[in-house]
Protein backbone atom coordinates (compact mmCIF):
# COMPACT_ATOMS: atom_id res chain seq x y z
CA UNK A 1 0.00 0.00 0.00
CA UNK A 2 1.20 3.59 -0.98
CA UNK A 3 -0.07 6.80 -0.12
CA UNK A 4 0.58 8.62 -3.35
CA UNK A 5 -1.40 5.62 -5.23
CA UNK A 6 -4.73 7.11 -6.51
CA UNK A 7 -7.70 5.78 -4.85
CA UNK A 8 -10.81 5.97 -6.54
CA UNK A 9 -12.79 5.52 -4.00
CA UNK A 10 -12.16 8.45 -2.21
CA UNK A 11 -15.76 10.03 -3.57
CA UNK A 12 -14.40 12.96 -5.54
CA UNK A 13 -16.75 14.71 -7.77
CA UNK A 14 -15.00 15.31 -10.77
CA UNK A 15 -14.81 11.82 -12.26
CA UNK A 16 -12.73 10.59 -9.25
CA UNK A 17 -9.88 12.88 -9.44
CA UNK A 18 -9.33 14.37 -6.44
CA UNK A 19 -7.21 17.15 -8.09
CA UNK A 20 -10.22 18.21 -10.06
CA UNK A 21 -12.65 19.10 -6.86
CA UNK A 22 -12.74 22.72 -6.70
CA UNK A 23 -13.74 22.39 -2.71
CA UNK A 24 -10.36 20.85 -2.36
CA UNK A 25 -8.24 23.28 -4.65
CA UNK A 26 -10.15 25.90 -2.48
CA UNK A 27 -9.04 24.76 0.60
CA UNK A 28 -5.16 24.52 -0.60
CA UNK A 29 -5.30 28.28 -1.46
CA UNK A 30 -5.90 28.70 2.44
CA UNK A 31 -2.15 28.50 2.81
CA UNK A 32 -1.67 31.47 1.10
CA UNK A 33 -3.54 32.79 4.15
CA UNK A 34 -1.34 30.38 6.54
CA UNK A 35 1.77 32.51 5.02
CA UNK A 36 0.11 35.87 5.68
CA UNK A 37 -0.52 34.79 9.25
CA UNK A 38 2.72 32.72 10.36
CA UNK A 39 4.59 35.83 8.36
CA UNK A 40 2.88 38.42 10.11
CA UNK A 41 5.28 38.96 13.08
CA UNK A 42 8.64 38.83 11.06
CA UNK A 43 7.44 41.68 8.65
CA UNK A 44 5.67 43.73 11.87
CA UNK A 45 8.39 44.14 13.95
CA UNK A 46 9.63 47.65 12.25
CA UNK A 47 6.16 48.96 12.58
CA UNK A 48 6.34 47.73 16.16
CA UNK A 49 9.24 49.82 16.50
CA UNK A 50 11.82 47.03 17.53
CA UNK A 51 14.91 48.66 15.09
CA UNK A 52 14.78 51.87 17.45
CA UNK A 53 15.41 49.61 20.42
CA UNK A 54 17.25 46.64 21.66
CA UNK A 55 14.61 44.86 23.72
CA UNK A 56 14.72 41.68 21.81
CA UNK A 57 13.34 39.55 24.48
CA UNK A 58 9.99 41.09 23.69
CA UNK A 59 10.12 39.77 20.63
CA UNK A 60 10.65 36.12 22.03
CA UNK A 61 7.08 36.46 24.17
CA UNK A 62 5.59 37.46 20.54
CA UNK A 63 6.41 34.02 19.44
CA UNK A 64 5.36 32.52 22.32
CA UNK A 65 2.10 33.91 22.53
CA UNK A 66 2.11 32.91 18.65
CA UNK A 67 2.81 29.32 19.97
CA UNK A 68 0.81 29.11 22.51
CA UNK A 69 -2.07 29.89 20.22
CA UNK A 70 -1.34 27.01 17.67
CA UNK A 71 -0.90 24.29 20.39
CA UNK A 72 -4.19 25.81 22.13
CA UNK A 73 -6.33 25.20 18.51
CA UNK A 74 -5.12 21.40 18.62
CA UNK A 75 -7.72 20.37 21.45
CA UNK A 76 -10.96 21.99 19.73
CA UNK A 77 -9.90 21.69 16.03
CA UNK A 78 -11.56 18.21 15.72
CA UNK A 79 -14.39 18.61 17.55
CA UNK A 80 -15.66 21.79 15.52
CA UNK A 81 -14.67 19.59 12.32
CA UNK A 82 -17.05 17.41 13.42
CA UNK A 83 -19.89 19.07 14.77
CA UNK A 84 -20.22 22.15 12.23
CA UNK A 85 -17.55 20.93 8.77
CA UNK A 86 -14.72 22.00 7.06
CA UNK A 87 -16.33 24.99 5.37
CA UNK A 88 -17.68 26.42 8.53
CA UNK A 89 -14.43 25.57 10.24
CA UNK A 90 -12.27 27.63 7.59
CA UNK A 91 -14.58 30.67 7.52
CA UNK A 92 -14.18 30.89 11.61
CA UNK A 93 -10.57 30.17 11.28
CA UNK A 94 -10.21 33.73 8.81
CA UNK A 95 -12.76 35.58 10.88
CA UNK A 96 -10.41 34.85 13.43
CA UNK A 97 -7.60 35.66 11.51
CA UNK A 98 -8.93 39.36 10.57
CA UNK A 99 -10.32 39.87 14.22
CA UNK A 100 -6.65 39.53 15.45
CA UNK A 101 -4.94 41.63 12.91
CA UNK A 102 -8.01 44.67 13.54
CA UNK A 103 -7.14 44.14 17.14
CA UNK A 104 -3.84 44.37 16.50
CA UNK A 105 -3.97 46.99 15.14
CA UNK A 106 -5.11 49.35 18.04
CA UNK A 107 -2.87 47.92 20.44
CA UNK A 108 0.45 48.76 18.52
CA UNK A 109 3.38 51.36 20.47
CA UNK A 110 2.78 52.91 22.80
CA UNK A 111 0.68 50.22 24.76
CA UNK A 112 1.86 48.09 26.41
CA UNK A 113 3.74 44.67 24.76
CA UNK A 114 1.10 42.08 26.83
CA UNK A 115 -1.40 43.26 24.64
CA UNK A 116 0.10 42.25 21.31
CA UNK A 117 1.28 39.07 22.70
CA UNK A 118 -2.41 38.29 23.04
CA UNK A 119 -3.16 39.21 19.81
CA UNK A 120 -0.05 37.06 18.43
CA UNK A 121 -2.02 34.33 20.85
CA UNK A 122 -5.15 34.48 18.42
CA UNK A 123 -3.19 34.54 15.22
CA UNK A 124 -1.86 31.70 16.41
CA UNK A 125 -5.10 29.55 17.53
CA UNK A 126 -6.92 31.03 13.90
CA UNK A 127 -3.45 29.27 11.96
CA UNK A 128 -4.01 26.62 13.61
CA UNK A 129 -7.09 25.78 13.51
CA UNK A 130 -7.08 26.69 9.57
CA UNK A 131 -4.11 24.45 9.37
CA UNK A 132 -5.72 21.07 10.61
CA UNK A 133 -9.38 21.55 8.59
CA UNK A 134 -6.94 22.36 5.14
CA UNK A 135 -5.26 19.16 6.06
CA UNK A 136 -8.51 17.26 6.21
CA UNK A 137 -9.79 18.86 3.15
CA UNK A 138 -6.63 17.79 0.57
CA UNK A 139 -6.35 14.13 1.94
CA UNK A 140 -7.77 13.24 -1.62
CA UNK A 141 -5.29 15.23 -3.51
CA UNK A 142 -2.36 14.40 -0.88
CA UNK A 143 -3.07 10.44 -1.43
CA UNK A 144 -2.79 11.22 -5.15
CA UNK A 145 0.17 12.45 -5.13
CA UNK A 146 1.94 13.75 -1.95
CA UNK A 147 4.75 15.36 -3.25
CA UNK A 148 3.35 17.73 -5.52
CA UNK A 149 0.50 18.51 -3.18
CA UNK A 150 3.21 19.46 -0.49
CA UNK A 151 5.01 21.34 -3.10
CA UNK A 152 1.71 23.14 -4.27
CA UNK A 153 1.30 24.15 -0.42
CA UNK A 154 4.63 25.16 0.08
CA UNK A 155 4.27 27.71 -3.39
CA UNK A 156 1.12 29.12 -2.00
CA UNK A 157 2.10 28.91 1.53
CA UNK A 158 5.52 31.01 0.34
CA UNK A 159 3.31 33.26 -1.94
CA UNK A 160 1.44 34.67 1.09
CA UNK A 161 4.62 35.34 3.04
CA UNK A 162 6.22 37.46 -0.17
CA UNK A 163 2.62 39.24 -0.72
CA UNK A 164 3.01 40.48 3.29
CA UNK A 165 6.53 41.48 3.17
CA UNK A 166 5.96 43.31 -0.34
CA UNK A 167 2.92 45.30 0.53
CA UNK A 168 4.47 46.33 4.73
CA UNK A 169 7.60 47.07 2.57
CA UNK A 170 5.83 49.62 -0.09
CA UNK A 171 3.53 51.13 2.25
CA UNK A 172 5.93 51.50 5.44
CA UNK A 173 6.50 55.69 4.86
CA UNK A 174 2.99 55.80 2.94
CA UNK A 175 0.39 54.43 6.04
CA UNK A 176 0.75 54.34 9.37
CA UNK A 177 1.06 50.72 11.51
CA UNK A 178 -2.49 50.69 12.38
CA UNK A 179 -3.76 51.20 8.47
CA UNK A 180 -1.69 49.05 7.20
CA UNK A 181 -2.61 45.98 9.73
CA UNK A 182 -6.64 46.84 9.03
CA UNK A 183 -5.70 46.32 4.92
CA UNK A 184 -4.56 43.10 6.17
CA UNK A 185 -7.45 42.43 8.19
CA UNK A 186 -9.02 42.37 4.82
CA UNK A 187 -7.27 39.13 3.43
CA UNK A 188 -8.48 36.96 5.37
CA UNK A 189 -11.80 37.93 5.68
CA UNK A 190 -12.20 37.82 1.77
CA UNK A 191 -10.97 33.98 2.22
CA UNK A 192 -13.57 33.31 4.74
CA UNK A 193 -16.59 34.71 2.59
CA UNK A 194 -15.10 32.23 -0.30
CA UNK A 195 -14.84 29.13 2.57
CA UNK A 196 -18.52 29.75 3.89
CA UNK A 197 -19.87 30.08 0.53
CA UNK A 198 -18.14 26.52 -0.86
CA UNK A 199 -19.38 23.51 -0.24
CA UNK A 200 -17.19 20.73 0.97
CA UNK A 201 -18.77 17.10 0.08
CA UNK A 202 -18.84 15.02 3.77
CA UNK A 203 -16.61 12.56 1.80
CA UNK A 204 -13.99 14.91 2.80
CA UNK A 205 -14.49 14.32 6.40
CA UNK A 206 -14.98 10.77 6.78
CA UNK A 207 -11.84 8.99 5.79
CA UNK A 208 -10.42 11.22 8.71
CA UNK A 209 -12.61 9.70 11.58
CA UNK A 210 -11.71 6.19 10.14
CA UNK A 211 -8.70 4.71 12.19
CA UNK A 212 -6.49 2.23 10.79
CA UNK A 213 -4.97 -0.27 12.79
CA UNK A 214 -3.19 1.33 15.64
CA UNK A 215 -0.63 -1.43 16.09
CA UNK A 216 0.56 -0.61 12.75
CA UNK A 217 0.38 2.96 13.24
CA UNK A 218 2.13 2.94 16.32
CA UNK A 219 5.09 0.76 15.53
CA UNK A 220 5.61 3.15 12.47
CA UNK A 221 5.17 6.50 14.91
CA UNK A 222 7.80 4.98 17.45
CA UNK A 223 10.29 3.60 14.66
CA UNK A 224 13.98 5.29 14.35
CA UNK A 225 13.01 7.03 11.22
CA UNK A 226 9.87 8.79 12.06
CA UNK A 227 11.98 9.96 14.72
CA UNK A 228 14.57 11.10 12.61
CA UNK A 229 12.21 12.48 9.93
CA UNK A 230 10.73 14.54 12.79
CA UNK A 231 13.45 15.97 13.82
CA UNK A 232 14.69 16.68 10.95
CA UNK A 233 11.47 18.82 9.64
CA UNK A 234 11.93 20.22 12.96
CA UNK A 235 15.56 21.76 12.60
CA UNK A 236 14.53 22.68 8.99
CA UNK A 237 11.60 24.10 9.51
CA UNK A 238 13.19 26.43 12.57
CA UNK A 239 16.39 27.18 10.34
CA UNK A 240 13.45 28.37 7.50
CA UNK A 241 11.70 30.44 10.41
CA UNK A 242 14.68 31.83 12.31
CA UNK A 243 15.68 33.85 8.91
CA UNK A 244 11.84 34.89 8.62
CA UNK A 245 11.94 36.21 11.85
CA UNK A 246 14.86 37.86 12.36
CA UNK A 247 16.26 38.68 8.94
CA UNK A 248 15.39 42.10 8.33
CA UNK A 249 16.12 43.41 12.17
CA UNK A 250 19.43 41.64 11.46
CA UNK A 251 20.27 43.63 7.98
CA UNK A 252 18.53 46.90 9.65
CA UNK A 253 20.84 46.84 12.26
CA UNK A 254 24.48 44.62 11.00
CA UNK A 255 23.96 46.51 7.75
CA UNK A 256 22.18 49.82 8.58
CA UNK A 257 19.52 49.21 5.86
CA UNK A 258 16.53 51.09 5.63
CA UNK A 259 13.43 49.06 7.27
CA UNK A 260 11.88 49.24 3.53
CA UNK A 261 14.92 48.05 2.25
CA UNK A 262 15.08 45.34 4.49
CA UNK A 263 11.59 44.27 4.36
CA UNK A 264 12.73 44.07 0.43
CA UNK A 265 15.74 41.75 1.48
CA UNK A 266 12.98 39.28 3.29
CA UNK A 267 10.77 39.54 0.25
CA UNK A 268 13.72 38.31 -1.42
CA UNK A 269 14.59 35.41 0.55
CA UNK A 270 10.39 34.15 0.31
CA UNK A 271 10.61 34.77 -3.77
CA UNK A 272 13.51 32.38 -3.53
CA UNK A 273 12.16 30.05 -1.47
CA UNK A 274 9.10 30.24 -3.65
CA UNK A 275 10.51 29.73 -6.88
CA UNK A 276 12.57 26.99 -5.67
CA UNK A 277 9.65 24.90 -4.29
CA UNK A 278 8.48 25.04 -7.78
CA UNK A 279 11.42 24.44 -9.09
CA UNK A 280 12.13 21.02 -7.55
CA UNK A 281 8.57 20.10 -8.96
CA UNK A 282 10.91 19.55 -12.13
CA UNK A 283 13.84 18.52 -10.56
CA UNK A 284 12.55 15.94 -8.19
CA UNK A 285 11.89 13.85 -10.73
CA UNK A 286 15.27 13.59 -12.69
CA UNK A 287 17.54 14.05 -9.73
CA UNK A 288 18.78 11.56 -6.90
CA UNK A 289 16.99 13.03 -3.69
CA UNK A 290 19.70 11.97 -1.18
CA UNK A 291 22.50 13.89 -3.33
CA UNK A 292 19.98 16.51 -3.67
CA UNK A 293 19.21 16.63 -0.11
CA UNK A 294 22.96 16.63 0.51
CA UNK A 295 23.93 19.46 -1.88
CA UNK A 296 21.09 21.86 -0.62
CA UNK A 297 22.21 21.88 3.14
CA UNK A 298 25.51 22.11 1.74
CA UNK A 299 24.64 24.90 0.19
CA UNK A 300 22.27 26.76 3.17
CA UNK A 301 25.10 26.53 5.05
CA UNK A 302 27.50 28.04 2.72
CA UNK A 303 24.63 30.83 2.61
CA UNK A 304 24.29 31.89 6.31
CA UNK A 305 28.15 31.83 6.51
CA UNK A 306 27.65 34.53 3.97
CA UNK A 307 25.31 36.22 5.79
CA UNK A 308 27.09 36.53 9.23
CA UNK A 309 30.46 37.61 7.39
CA UNK A 310 28.97 40.00 5.02
CA UNK A 311 29.51 44.24 5.55
CA UNK A 312 27.44 45.10 2.39
CA UNK A 313 24.24 45.19 0.19
CA UNK A 314 25.58 42.43 -2.40
CA UNK A 315 26.80 39.74 0.20
CA UNK A 316 23.13 40.56 2.01
CA UNK A 317 21.72 39.64 -1.46
CA UNK A 318 23.77 36.73 -2.39
CA UNK A 319 23.43 35.26 0.84
CA UNK A 320 19.84 35.43 0.94
CA UNK A 321 19.45 34.09 -2.57
CA UNK A 322 21.51 31.31 -1.69
CA UNK A 323 19.79 30.43 1.87
CA UNK A 324 16.54 30.86 0.12
CA UNK A 325 17.01 28.43 -3.50
CA UNK A 326 19.10 26.10 -0.97
CA UNK A 327 15.87 25.39 1.79
CA UNK A 328 13.39 25.25 -1.00
CA UNK A 329 13.53 21.58 -1.87
CA UNK A 330 14.26 19.94 1.66
CA UNK A 331 10.43 20.26 3.30
CA UNK A 332 8.56 18.14 0.32
CA UNK A 333 11.93 15.95 -0.21
CA UNK A 334 11.11 14.76 3.01
CA UNK A 335 7.45 14.51 3.10
CA UNK A 336 7.86 12.83 -0.06
CA UNK A 337 10.23 9.81 2.27
CA UNK A 338 7.79 10.00 4.62
CA UNK A 339 4.72 9.02 2.19
CA UNK A 340 7.01 6.13 1.07
CA UNK A 341 7.97 4.72 4.84
CA UNK A 342 4.51 4.98 6.61
CA UNK A 343 2.03 4.02 4.62
CA UNK A 344 -0.41 4.32 7.76
CA UNK A 345 -0.03 8.16 7.50
CA UNK A 346 -3.16 10.70 6.90
CA UNK A 347 -2.34 14.76 6.46
CA UNK A 348 -5.31 14.87 9.09
CA UNK A 349 -5.48 12.86 11.35
CA UNK A 350 -2.09 11.91 11.74
CA UNK A 351 -0.21 15.46 11.47
CA UNK A 352 2.00 15.27 14.44
CA UNK A 353 5.33 15.25 12.40
CA UNK A 354 3.85 18.63 10.55
CA UNK A 355 2.92 19.90 14.20
CA UNK A 356 6.47 18.99 15.64
CA UNK A 357 8.28 20.61 12.20
CA UNK A 358 5.74 23.66 12.94
CA UNK A 359 6.87 24.00 16.63
CA UNK A 360 10.36 23.99 15.48
CA UNK A 361 10.24 26.53 12.94
CA UNK A 362 8.59 29.23 15.80
CA UNK A 363 10.45 28.21 18.28
CA UNK A 364 14.04 28.67 16.85
CA UNK A 365 12.63 32.59 16.50
CA UNK A 366 11.24 32.47 19.56
CA UNK A 367 14.66 31.49 21.33
CA UNK A 368 16.70 34.10 19.91
CA UNK A 369 14.90 36.65 20.86
CA UNK A 370 16.20 35.76 24.37
CA UNK A 371 20.21 34.56 22.72
CA UNK A 372 19.70 38.39 20.79
CA UNK A 373 18.99 39.72 23.98
CA UNK A 374 22.16 38.50 25.94
CA UNK A 375 24.90 38.07 23.14
CA UNK A 376 24.28 40.53 20.63
CA UNK A 377 22.11 40.35 17.33
CA UNK A 378 25.42 38.94 15.96
CA UNK A 379 24.23 35.48 17.01
CA UNK A 380 21.62 36.03 14.84
CA UNK A 381 22.84 33.92 11.85
CA UNK A 382 24.58 31.41 14.15
CA UNK A 383 21.61 29.81 15.26
CA UNK A 384 20.85 28.92 11.24
CA UNK A 385 23.78 28.23 10.32
CA UNK A 386 24.27 24.93 13.35
CA UNK A 387 20.80 24.29 12.48
CA UNK A 388 22.10 23.32 9.01
CA UNK A 389 25.01 21.54 10.23
CA UNK A 390 22.31 19.41 12.45
CA UNK A 391 20.17 18.90 9.62
CA UNK A 392 23.50 17.62 7.98
CA UNK A 393 23.81 15.07 10.78
CA UNK A 394 20.20 14.08 10.71
CA UNK A 395 20.57 13.35 6.86
CA UNK A 396 23.70 10.95 7.18
CA UNK A 397 21.61 9.30 10.32
CA UNK A 398 18.58 8.84 7.75
CA UNK A 399 20.71 7.45 4.95
CA UNK A 400 22.75 5.20 7.30
CA UNK A 401 19.10 3.94 9.24
CA UNK A 402 17.10 3.62 5.70
CA UNK A 403 20.44 1.13 4.54
CA UNK A 404 20.42 -1.05 7.73
CA UNK A 405 16.92 -1.33 7.39
CA UNK A 406 16.95 -2.71 3.45
CA UNK A 407 19.28 -5.27 4.70
CA UNK A 408 17.56 -6.44 7.09
CA UNK A 409 14.41 -6.63 5.15
CA UNK A 410 13.61 -8.93 2.51
CA UNK A 411 14.52 -8.28 -0.84
CA UNK A 412 11.20 -7.63 -2.48
CA UNK A 413 10.26 -5.21 0.38
CA UNK A 414 12.99 -2.74 -0.69
CA UNK A 415 11.07 -1.12 -3.16
CA UNK A 416 12.61 2.61 -2.42
CA UNK A 417 15.94 4.16 -2.38
CA UNK A 418 17.34 6.38 -0.09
Amino acid sequence: MQVHAPEPATGSPAGGDPLGSSSARRALAGFFVSGVLLSFLGTILFSWEHHLTSQYGIVGLYYAGLIAGLVGSARLSPALLRRKGLGWTLALACVLAGAAFLYLAFVSPPFSPWWRVAGMAIVGFAAGLLHTAIFHAISPMYRHDPAATVNLAGILFGSGCFALAIVISGTFYLYTAAAVQVWIAVIPALFGWMYWKTPFPTQHVEPVLQQPPSREVLSELRSTGAVLLSLLLFFQLGNEWALAGWLPLFLSQRLGISPPSALGMLALYWFALTIGRAASQWILPRARHGRLLLATVTAAMFGCIILSATDNRFGAITGVLLVGLAFAPIYPLVVEKIGHRFPYYHPGFYNGIFSLAMAGGLLTPGMMGYLASVYGLRMIMLIPLIGSVVVFVLLLLIWLESRLRAYSSPPASSAHSA
